[in-house]
């Protein structure tokens, strides 16, 4: 299982993530409220201001303190080390 640091020492699946977006959208800020009212809410922030929202497969909202180009970095990095490791 591919893990993906996301901040402050906490992980998320590779497999299991759909999409990384910006919270500054009214559609993202709506998402986030629903997941809240469902419990499917999961803050990785730590206090700080969320700068990525990671939507996972499992309807699971997961904030993070994070860029969202570090987050994407940090993935594409997993995959390319990947590969290298299958060949």
């Amino acid at each position: 299982m591919q893990l993906i640091n996301i901040g402050f020492g906490n992980m998320v699946s590779a497999a299991r993530l759909i999409a990384l977006v910006s919270p500054e959208s009214a559609p993202v800020k709506r998402i986030i409220q629903e997941a809240r009212d469902k419990g499917t809410l999961i803050d990785a922030t730590c206090g700080r201001r969320t700068r990525t929202v990671l939507i996972m497969d499992s309807d699971h909202v997961v904030l993070s303190a994070v860029a969202p180009e570090t987050v994407g970095s940090r993935f594409e990095n997993e995959e390319g080390e990947n590969a290298d490791a299958e060949k």
